[in-house]
């Protein structure tokens, strides 16, 4: 009997360990699917673009408010991984068809099935949740106007729209546009809001030369997908434009771009900041000659990261100078 009863309490033991062990697999995929779908290395873009933003309002000479910036910062991650949770979801069939790397194709959790697709979509909507929440407290203890509300609100409804119905902007040949102005433009305005306390139109074009750089970063790195979107009926430039327009396209918002800070120099621009954004003109005309060329040309990505970093590093010397 004493050995039957032991037989059964090890049985017991060893069945609850391998509950145990299942359950804290499925936490860990559900934690590394989270990680992936969240797409950390597009994350540190978005930080650096609201970075760039602050810079602005910190060099024009807004004071520094950690417990402003605190709120900014942590509302502009949340919304920044709803919207990523939000693509990979819309994305799926997308994902799936193409090559992944740093830039495009999705995280890939899902098309490997590490986590269930409905996943996404629940924690795109938990983290948008909380993120105009913390906005909203934000604005409730008058840390932030209620321009940066309208402006993060922007930024979600649009990311969220970038995939998703109704609107599916991606799908209709607008994603390139939208992207753009929301990581490169709504983006740094919220960030310059949060840091000066107000909302400044000047901002929005003074964030135009890189803003260009930024759609034409999208250009580059929509190329190699064109043949799986156009698969699944996604209409981007690059499925539905031949060769020759996207190159002239490119090489015109190219030039817009550096005319942009010639013209804005002296005016909206300090002579530093102009200076600094010309250091992406090698890599734009890298871009030129490179773009459709290879599967993925990485000239124009790095050029938009080059201005952003070094017009962000001019503002941020500006504002401690004076």
């Amino acid at each position: 009997m004493l050995n039957k009863k032991s037989d059964i309490e090890i049985r017991y033991i060893v069945a609850k360990m391998k509950n145990m062990t299942d359950a804290f697999s499925s936490i860990r995929h559900t934690l590394l699917g989270l990680w992936g779908m969240a797409r950390p290395l597009v994350l540190v873009s978005n930080i650096l673009a609201w970075l760039y933003g602050v810079s602005i309002g910190f060099g024009s000479g807004g004071p520094i408010d950690f417990t402003s910036l605190g709120f900014g910062f942590t509302a502009m991650l949340l919304i920044s991984i709803s919207v990523h949770y939000a693509n990979e979801y819309a994305d799926y069939q997308t994902d799936a068809l193409t090559t992944r790397t740093a830039y495009l194709g999705g995280s890939g959790v899902l098309s490997r099935g590490i986590v269930p697709r409905t996943l996404a979509l629940q924690a795109a909507l938990a983290t948008l949740i909380l993120g105009i929440s913390i906005q909203l407290l934000a604005n409730y203890f008058g840390t932030h106007p209620w321009s940066a509300m309208a402006l993060l609100g922007i930024g979600a409804l649009g990311g969220w729209m970038y995939s998703l119905p109704p609107l599916k902007l991606a799908w209709r040949g607008w994603g390139e546009l939208d992207n753009a102005l929301l990581g490169a433009n709504v983006l740094p305005v919220y960030g310059y809001t949060v840091l000066s306390g107000r909302f400044d139109f000047w901002v929005i074009v003074a964030c135009l030369p890189f803003t260009l750089l930024a759609f034409n970063n999208l250009l580059a790195v929509t190329w190699p997908d064109s043949e799986a979107d156009a698969r699944v009926g996604k209409r981007t430039l690059a499925t539905r434009w031949p060769i020759k327009q996207l190159r002239m396209l490119y090489g015109i918002v190219a030039t817009t771009s550096f005319t942009l800070l010639l013209l804005l120099s002296g005016r909206i621009l300090p002579i530093e900041v102009v200076i600094a954004g010309f250091t992406a003109l090698p890599l734009t005309l890298w871009g030129a000659k490179t773009y459709t060329q290879n599967k993925i040309s990485h000239a124009p990505v790095y050029a938009m990261v080059t201005m952003m970093i070094t017009q962000t590093l001019a503002w941020f010397a500006i504002g401690i100078r004076f």
